[in-house]
């Protein structure tokens, strides 16, 4: 039995292998750990688990199944909520939703719920489980622009209700973010974002690709071909700088592009001849999810890799799991530490970074404390490449192109808890809504928009 005070440590590659392969980082629980940790959860009468998921999974529900030893009533009951459950059990935030929330955390580990979900997932998925029940077809087409998580979430909630899906994609590949931006050595492609993409296409979603909403077609076009409510899950892809000199410099990347290179266009990979920086000296300029996954990519690439941060290390906005990762491969944090200017060699190659050391002052509106600069303490870090990432925004192009959709000052769309805009029909959710977040809250924004879609078409068109 388990230790009810430790939670079953989960096996990982060894950080000196891993470190020079893009395999995936983390094994994840067998049958055996699995059944062990499943005996850690309580079970509780009101479960603040279930409250803490953006998309409201039955969290005891799925874990008294693999308790009982039935991970395929398990993965039935995941289903109910989740599209995306082997993506969500590896890059979701857990720390900070169902497990940070979980009674048992309250004086031990928290039950490892992210990673049961996972094996019931992975589980599912070797033993060819058949998830895709919908409710009888109504012929109503509805389209969905962006194929990340908001999108499929929505999709996939939709065609669970009977509706005719179509994603329309801008890219030459399905997954959004997660075919573009997170690395293979978090979240393998084709073992488990295409199988999660191909569940959703199973329950009847048609996915166009190469369709740029905005120049290919329009919304307003959409709805002339007889789609009769559009759902907006286009996301955030437009790269943010900092504005500082030297940023024009050879060598300069967003994470945006250095990451979909490598992972959409698979640049680490010699039998692809898609072009990639990989540098000597590579500084990371900011603190979260996409700043480590950038600093692990270089490194993997042959790279001495830094990630340089300005507030202090306990202010990193990444997962825990995934800073333990980079620590492990020997990632080089300076924390406390901005950028000031990209120096830049005669040829326009950058050749180097000065800096200045930061201390933290009175929380700011973010609730963290404002890094302030120590005067006197610049210095200059060597390196022959700098990729920020420093966030991103929703690219203009759709709300430039539709008449009448209200965005706010950040240029994101702007909708209600259920993804309303302010056009009859047009719902949007996710990166686009709020900027860049999370995965999980992308798909919860998706199905909460699903939810509205359906009520809205049934008022409109099925309970006349």
């Amino acid at each position: 039995m388990a230790i009810k005070g430790v939670r079953v440590p989960v096996r990982n590659q060894d950080p000196e292998v891993r470190a020079k392969n893009f395999e995936e980082v983390c094994y994840g629980y067998n049958m055996e750990e699995a059944l062990e940790e499943s005996t850690r959860c309580l079970e509780c009468k009101n479960p603040r688990c279930v409250k803490g998921c953006p998309v409201s999974i039955n969290i005891p529900g799925f874990i008294k199944k693999v308790k009982e030893g039935d991970i395929k009533a398990a993965a039935e009951v995941i289903a109910e909520s989740s599209s995306l459950p082997a993506v969500c059990g590896r890059v979701c935030p857990q720390e900070n939703q169902c497990e940070g929330v979980c009674v048992v955390g309250i004086k031990n580990d928290p039950v490892s719920i992210g990673k049961l979900e996972r094996f019931v997932a992975d589980w599912s998925r070797e033993n060819k489980i058949d998830l895709s029940k919908t409710a009888p077809k109504n012929n109503i087409p509805v389209a969905v622009i962006g194929s990340g998580p908001a999108g499929l979430a929505c999709a996939g909630d939709l065609a669970k209700l009977g509706y005719d899906v179509t994603i329309f994609e801008a890219f030459h590949e399905a997954g959004g973010v997660l075919t573009y931006g997170i690395p293979e050595f978090r979240l393998p492609k084709e073992e488990v974002v295409k199988y999660e993409v191909n569940s959703i296409k199973n329950l009847g979603v048609k996915i166009e690709t190469n369709v740029v909403v905005g120049r290919t077609t329009t919304i307003a076009e959409l709805f002339d071909e007889g789609f009769k409510a559009v759902f907006i899950g286009s996301g955030a892809g437009l790269p943010m700088f900092m504005g500082i000199p030297g940023e024009n410099a050879n060598g300069v990347l967003s994470a945006n592009e250095y990451l979909t290179r490598v992972n959409l266009m698979k640049a680490y990979r010699s039998d692809y001849d898609t072009p990639i920086r990989a540098g000597k000296k590579v500084a990371v300029v900011g603190g979260g999810n996409v700043a480590m996954d950038a600093a692990r990519t270089a490194l993997r690439l042959g790279s001495e890799s830094y990630i340089v941060y300005r507030r202090s290390e306990k202010e990193l906005p990444a997962r825990i799991e995934e800073v333990h990762h980079a620590k492990e491969e020997g990632i080089i944090f300076k924390t406390l530490t901005n950028p000031k200017e990209i120096l830049v060699d005669e040829n326009g190659n950058v050749s180097g970074m000065i800096c200045v050391q930061m201390e933290l002052g009175e929380p700011d509106e973010s609730g963290r404390r404002r890094p302030i600069e120590i005067p006197n303490s610049e210095f200059t870090i060597d390196v022959d490449t700098v990729i920020m990432a420093l966030g991103t925004k929703p690219n203009p192009l759709i709300a430039s192109t539709t008449d009448g959709l209200e965005i706010n000052k950040w240029r994101c769309i702007v909708a209600d808890d259920q993804g309303h805009t302010s056009l009859e029909g047009v719902y949007a959710g996710g990166d686009a809504v709020t900027g860049a977040a999370t995965v999980i809250s992308a798909m919860g924004a998706g199905r909460e928009a699903a939810r509205g879609i359906d009520e809205y078409l049934r008022e409109k068109y099925l309970n006349k």
